[in-house]
């Protein structure tokens, strides 16, 4: 009889429910961030019902954004019977932000790149901002992007480059150093298919330039190179994760396809590339955070010095060097361990245990170049983080790599934000 009562009240609880209605979305703690913004981008509006999982996937919405560091709801009955009002509580991030990230070359050059980006230009979380860049030559870079900024799903993006290093080029066992200019627009459409699901698409339109300066030279490899293409970019992202500030726990996946052809008489192959970043962040108790990436990438593959897929300090492997090979296909995998050493209001100190580790298709080879000695790479390291947790990404990053495979080297990289 007591089973069928509870069964009973649990039934009405649930029907009357269905009559609440949310009255109005107010919004607080909000200064720079337009409220009338956190609506259009809020499934929570006046007159649907109230339903606490379409609020909560708004909060994990909110805590995705840069120009929020922390978010939370509260729930107050209205004048009305059963409505509601819903208050969305936000906690800002400051979100004008300089980056840095300092390197040295394999020639023991001194680089680095300083850019300043603004995550909440009018409020309305649209990113601008650039940088300069220092290694050897000098480059910098514009960035636009605003993917909120047609309705909740539909935004766009716009980036102007315009990149100069050295990039060293292998062919015959042997290395040339090169004078590498990449000048390029793009324009892309943003589009948001539901909370988990974005696409992004559209055309790059780029000039490159290389200009031979020393090193090893061979009758078939061009000492001077320049050629105009056209991209065609397509990005499709699947994300699950959510943030507690420094801490993330989720999975997300990014897959990147393009296409490149030559529009001028260079006569240049067609080519194709792609590649998938699998990322998995899992909590261990309040302190401990486990994180994880894996890079699957393939390409046309042409017997060319000039392959896509390089192995980096900056990109994918922390302590080996600045670009000391390429391929045509690589599968890199990053875990580290990050743990909160301190904290207290808005400062956190936090220590990682890492181990990069990769391995690459020569350029015309095939895939058992996976398992050759020579093409992997194996490097565990130690890093900390100073965070900043009431400014976007200010999280100055120091890791050190330590190459356990042979011939390996070993090294400092420094940056802003978390490495993946």
């Amino acid at each position: 009889m007591k089973r069928i009562l509870l069964l009973l009240i649990l039934v009405s609880s649930y029907i009357n429910a269905q009559n609440f209605k949310v009255a109005d979305l107010k919004i607080q703690g909000n200064k720079k961030l337009k409220s009338s913004f956190i609506k259009k981008v809020s499934n929570v509006k006046p007159g649907v019902v109230l339903d606490s999982s379409i609020i909560e996937e708004d909060i994990r919405l909110l805590k995705r954004l840069p120009s929020i560091a922390h978010a939370y709801y509260q729930v107050f009955p209205a004048e009305s019977p059963n409505e509601y009002n819903v208050f969305y509580n936000i906690e800002e991030n400051f979100t004008i932000i300089p980056s840095a990230n300092v390197y040295t070359t394999n020639d023991d050059e001194f680089a680095y790149r300083l850019g300043l980006y603004e995550f909440n230009l009018f409020g309305q979380n649209i990113t601008f901002g650039g940088f300069y860049q220092k290694d050897i030559y000098d480059s910098y870079a514009f960035n636009l992007r605003a993917p909120f900024l047609f309705s909740r799903k539909l935004g766009l993006a716009i980036n102007f480059q315009n990149l100069t290093t050295q990039e060293p080029v292998f062919f015959d066992n042997t290395t040339a150093d090169y004078k590498y200019n990449n000048e390029s627009i793009e324009v892309l459409g943003l589009y948001q298919i539901d909370f988990n699901n974005r696409i992004e698409a559209g055309l790059n339109f780029f000039t490159e330039d290389y200009e031979y300066k020393s090193g090893a030279t061979n009758p078939n490899i061009p000492q001077a190179l320049r050629v105009k293409k056209m991209l065609y970019k397509l990005i499709y992202e699947y994300n699950n994760l959510n943030y507690d500030y420094q801490y993330i726990e989720g999975f997300r996946s990014i897959f990147n396809f393009q296409y490149v052809h030559s529009t001028d008489d260079a006569q240049l192959p067609d080519f194709l590339i792609g590649w998938n970043d699998f990322q998995y962040f899992k909590r261990f108790g309040k302190r401990g955070n486990w994180a994880n990436r894996l890079r699957l990438g393939i390409a046309t593959n042409d017997e060319t010095p000039f392959a896509p897929f390089a192995v980096d300090n900056n990109l994918n492997i922390r302590g080996v060097g600045n670009i000391i090979d390429r391929g045509t296909a690589a599968i890199v995998l990053n875990t580290e361990y990050r743990h909160t050493l301190y904290e207290k209001g808005w400062f956190a100190l936090q220590g990682n245990a890492f181990i990069d580790a990769g391995s690459w298709r020569n350029p015309g080879g095939d895939l058992g170049d996976f398992g050759d000695s020579q093409n992997l790479r194996v490097y565990p390291g130690l890093g900390l983080r100073f965070i900043h947790k009431k400014i976007f990404n200010a999280i100055f990053r120091i890791d050190y790599g330590i190459g356990i495979t042979p011939d390996s080297t070993q090294g400092l990289v420094f940056g802003i934000g978390q490495y993946f």
